[in-house]
């Protein structure tokens, strides 16, 4: 088979053997920011079906030209695979051949999901955090509390993690596993408000729901902490978030589109767009004692930029399986 008539496959097991590091996935993902900032990303609201009540199916096209990244994502989030031990989030990205549209790599988009959700976060706290922020509020100890914590700190210098879950095994086994893996201090928490307490980062990343009941009231997060909410605004009072000074998304198009389909419906505007902070249009924290907040939504352009570094070092180490178009 010639370059032209194959696909290359990668399960699970590949994309994750491939050895793309969260570094290099964050840089990817700044950049893209930057292009995105720039005006030289194509990226519509991403569509998506509803089989069931808070479960989506979405579809995910991206276009990074100065990458050549280009394809879709068709991930599924369906909250109740918890009772029976399936994933949360699952799912396949295509990525594409920008020079004649040819599909170059089917792949599993479990792990890249995680990972790039985690960068985006640091890449949001990069200029919406403090420098010398030291410690880490997660909530919610799953996927994302794992890879967030992981892509954290890779650029501030964290010393303690503080996590809250609903269900205290997954806490235990979060402070087991990754104090061990980052050689932290993971304390566990009796309430959200108790690991909120003098956080200098919060994460929240629970379950998204359409008609949410948040919790998170006001005076919780710390003046000067910034916090990244992954679960739209299922936890988040709308007090709450009105008291954040400075509150942007990582993409205003895309928070309209979900506005228009119920959700955010008491969030204030945000004040920018996370591509308009990372080429400095628009400025990020600009003092110690701000609150600041970026509402991450998901962006196909994350997923493309991180799919197409790892479709580049597969090849190079002869992984995956080519199938014939």
């Amino acid at each position: 088979m010639t370059q032209e008539n194959k696909l290359l496959y990668l399960s699970r097991s590949d994309v994750e053997s491939i050895g793309l590091s969260m570094s290099e996935i964050i840089e990817g993902v700044d950049a893209m920011f930057k292009e995105k900032g720039a005006g030289r990303v194509e990226m519509p609201p991403k569509p998506g079906i509803h089989p069931m009540k808070d479960a989506f199916i979405h579809a995910m096209p991206a276009f990074i030209p100065a990458s050549g990244a280009a394809g879709m994502k068709w991930i599924a989030g369906f909250p109740e695979n918890i009772q029976t031990d399936l994933p949360y989030i699952s799912g396949l990205l295509i990525l594409n051949d920008a020079k004649n549209g040819l599909p170059l790599a089917v792949m599993d988009a479990t792990w890249i999901t995680a990972q790039r959700t985690g960068a985006a976060t640091a890449v949001a706290a990069r200029y919406l955090a403090r420098e010398d922020s030291s410690t880490i509020a997660i909530l919610a100890c799953g996927v994302q509390g794992r890879s967030n914590l992981e892509a954290v700190s890779c650029l501030f210098p964290l010393t303690k993690v503080k996590v809250f879950d609903i269900n205290s095994e997954a806490a235990l086994l979060f402070k087991r596993e990754m104090g061990a893996k980052f050689a932290i201090d993971v304390e566990i928490c009796s309430s959200p408000k108790d690991a909120m307490a003098a956080a200098d980062i919060v994460v929240t990343s629970g379950p998204i729901y359409k008609k949410p009941q948040p919790v998170i009231e006001t005076g919780w997060l710390a003046p000067g902490a910034f916090a990244c909410p992954l679960d739209y605004d299922s936890y988040w009072k709308t007090e709450a978030m009105q008291e954040i000074d400075k509150l942007a998304t990582d993409d205003l198009n895309q928070l309209n589109f979900y506005r228009d389909m119920g959700y955010f419906q008491t969030t204030p505007n945000p004040y920018a767009d996370l591509g308009d902070v990372a080429t400095g249009k628009i400025a990020g924290r600009e003092s110690d004692d701000e609150r600041t907040m970026s509402i991450n939504l998901g962006l196909a352009a994350e997923d493309m930029a991180t799919a197409s570094l790892l479709y580049k070092k597969a090849r190079q180490k002869g992984l995956g399986i080519d199938l014939a178009l």
